[in-house]
């Protein structure tokens, strides 16, 4: 890793040659996955990340004695393009996850539902399991079953977007299978609120978890945090395929010359680019887009993509303190997941997670913590109050997948010549997700390699 040091008012090109890097801005999933596919294609790279440490917002903290996630993330088997950057950078996938089939355990005081996956082929996996999912009425799940080969007979497209709340509503989807499914699945994995969330995005995410192989349903439970999962294999791997990346450089500008790239301003310099992956937040992209005429088409859609937060709530328990399983959905209060830290070796440890806007915006950290205790107090009675807390509120966690903001979701490409855009927030089709972060930073590397003048050369790095 470089660290940040004095430089001068322009960056060398590159040590390995007259060309000059390809330069990706953002040290987050989407940077990193850009990286990685470059230099693993011989292409000289420059990461800039403006913070100490990479990871964007999937990033660690400390919480006690112990390094924790900024934030809690739901990951499946279906997140195909991640498993294979893990693959590359030589992570294997049973040191860094446990794979479950799907159990899903929703829980609320006296009630609450129970389904899992059956050990059967796609779909047929999913609609044994909501035929002898526990605690719904038998109509409740015909029905659901109903809805999902409505679906499937549609191809899972939707002749036109319209809110999550009113594509259950059309399908009458009782209040029992929404509270205890659908609407938590959608919290879960839009980060918007059913009223307001794209039901075409939402049947999108259930198309790619539930029709192609049984395993894509399989949930991947974390042995470890996150930064070590990704983030510090891939700085090692970029670096030993000799990319740069630098801490601590912060992006303010782009200079384009006659249509293309040409630098990107630092508060150091300026650093001379024939190809850029801008893969940061879309707010700071709309900023540096915005003052040039040819992109600020781009930067003007992105000004309308609005925000949504995610707060996860760390409670540390005795130690014997556990879930019935890994994690659980929770119905009627605040609190919608929580998740059992004892496989990453923290026991006692409970991330609960709150996504989407709400009251809870509104209350301090401490009120927040207590309110979380309080409602898990009510579900498992017999377990003894936390002996500590901490509160983490990303306030703008993902952008708000409300209905027809695809419209408003960028290409890669863009008019200026050598100008990408990676981040969870493009044209993916899928939500805001770590899979869809590193979907766009791989297409985008894929896009530069092509555009490659050495590209006949170009080979993958053992």
């Amino acid at each position: 890793m470089i660290a940040p040091t004095a430089i001068s008012s322009r960056f060398s090109a590159t040590a390995s040659g007259s060309s000059r890097p390809v330069v990706v801005v953002g040290g987050g999933w989407a940077g990193l996955a850009a990286a990685v596919e470059l230099v693993r294609h011989g292409v000289p790279v420059t990461l800039l990340e403006s913070a100490r440490q990479l990871g964007g917002r999937a990033r660690c903290v400390r919480f006690e004695q112990q390094r924790v996630d900024n934030g809690q993330h739901i990951m499946i088997g279906a997140y195909r393009e991640t498993l294979r950057l893990l693959e590359i950078i030589g992570v294997e996938e049973s040191a860094v996850f446990l794979r479950r089939p799907l159990r899903l355990r929703m829980l609320a005081p006296g009630g609450g539902m129970r389904l899992s996956a059956a050990r059967l082929p796609a779909p047929l996996h999913l609609a044994a399991g909501l035929l002898t999912a526990g605690g719904l009425p038998l109509r409740d799940k015909l029905r659901a079953i109903r809805f999902w080969q409505r679906l499937q007979r549609d191809g899972f497209v939707l002749e036109r977007d319209i809110s999550v709340a009113d594509l259950l509503a059309r399908h009458q989807q009782s209040r029992a299978i929404r509270t205890n499914l659908w609407e938590p699945l959608c919290l879960a994995t839009l980060n918007t609120a059913p009223r307001d969330a794209s039901a075409q995005v939402f049947i999108r995410v259930l198309q790619d978890a539930f029709t192609g192989s049984r395993r894509d349903s399989d949930l991947l439970i974390p042995r470890t945090d996150l930064g070590a999962i990704l983030p510090e294999p891939a700085l090692d791997f970029i670096e030993r395929h000799g990319g740069r990346v630098m801490l601590g450089r912060r992006v303010t500008g782009l200079k384009l010359r006659d249509g293309r790239i040409a630098a990107l301003e630092l508060a150091e310099g300026e650093l001379e680019a024939e190809h850029a992956i801008l893969a940061v937040p879309h707010m700071i992209c709309q900023r540096l887009l915005a003052p040039h005429a040819p992109l600020k088409p781009i930067a003007d859609r992105l000004a309308e993509l609005t925000t949504e937060p995610i707060c996860t709530v760390y409670l540390q328990y005795p130690r014997d303190t556990r879930l019935p399983d890994d994690m659980a959905g929770l119905t009627g209060g605040t609190a919608q997941w929580v998740f059992d830290h004892a496989q990453r070796g923290q026991p006692g440890v409970m991330a609960v997670v709150i996504s989407a806007d709400g009251p809870h915006m509104d209350m301090d950290n401490t009120a927040l913590a207590r309110q979380v205790a309080a409602e898990l107090a009510r579900i498992f009675p017999h377990w003894p109050a936390p002996e500590g807390s901490l509160v983490i509120r990303e306030k703008r966690a993902t952008f708000a997948c409300h209905v027809d903001s695809h419209r408003l979701r960028p290409a890669h490409a863009t008019s200026v010549q050598g100008c990408w855009l990676a981040g969870d927030y493009t044209a993916t089709e899928l939500p805001a997700t770590l899979e869809g972060a590193v979907r766009s930073g791989v297409q985008c590397a894929r896009a530069v390699v092509a555009k490659s003048p050495n590209s006949g050369v170009i080979r993958p790095v053992e």
